[in-house]
């Protein structure tokens, strides 16, 4: 809503490529920022007053000053109606992720098409058979883009026995060379070789970092990783630190 309004306002000045990275960055900056999370007629009518100023060379509307995403928000990141977790899966579609099975990249006919929807990357079922938490593996982390069929074929084994399985193909799916099914993991920031050694460790410390670039990037700006703890609840509701919780004994 804020966004149509501001282009109404602004004519045709939203052609200008200059003007268009800055609606860009004004936009990832409050789905990042989870500034429409509350208090939103506030925020858009704010955001009408001060973005196309900023448009002009005026200030930064206080919707890009006032985002500040923290590094380990993506560790708490597990509501899937949470602005910031959508966020983090529509960049990855518009980065250009590709289907682990098909190699789509997911524009709207094939998101709608496929049932496109947000997976486990290390299944749910393995990580409770390793002991993991939830709040570790249902993290945003641990989760990407893929199509119904896809999620099917992948199921609940380690991830090493389902990239076996795509490889091999079946009578209903064709068999995938490896180092293109590794080209597509890439598209989705996975390192093919955690993946493919079942190292879930060393993938959500690999992951995490390359989702923050991806964020940071988008934002124009750097994530906090500062120490500092959180006043109250996380905004998924978990009220205790998740940083041990992400050291799992090696087995």
């Amino acid at each position: 809503m804020p966004l149509a309004a501001i282009l109404s306002d602004i004519g045709d000045a939203w052609e200008h490529e200059a003007v268009r990275a800055k609606l860009e960055r004004w936009y990832w900056n409050g789905v990042f920022g989870e500034l429409y999370g509350s208090a939103v007629e506030s925020r858009i009518a704010r955001d009408f007053m001060e973005v196309p100023t900023w448009l002009q060379g005026g200030p930064e509307p206080s919707t890009v000053s006032e985002t500040l995403f923290r590094a380990d928000r993506l560790k708490s990141m597990r509501m899937r109606l949470s602005a910031a977790y959508k966020g983090v899966n529509a960049l990855l579609m518009k980065v250009g992720a590709q289907d682990f099975r098909s190699g789509q990249k997911f524009d709207h006919t094939v998101f709608f098409g496929e049932n496109v929807d947000i997976h486990h990357i290390f299944p749910q079922d393995w990580c409770k058979k390793k002991n993991i938490s939830p709040k570790i593996y249902d993290s945003i982390i641990n989760k990407t883009p893929l199509s119904y069929r896809t999620n099917r074929i992948i199921g609940g084994v380690a991830p090493s026995d389902y990239i076996a399985k795509l490889e091999r193909g079946s009578d209903t799916t064709p068999s995938i060379d490896g180092q293109r099914l590794d080209a597509y993991l890439k598209t989705h920031l996975i390192d093919p070789t955690l993946l493919r050694e079942d190292l879930f460790n060393d993938f959500i410390a690999d992951r995490q970092k390359q989702l923050l670039s991806l964020i940071e990037h988008a934002t124009g700006k750097s994530a906090y990783a500062g120490t500092a703890p959180e006043e109250g609840v996380d905004v998924d509701g978990d009220e205790d630190s998740l940083e041990a919780e992400y050291t799992i004994a090696a087995e």
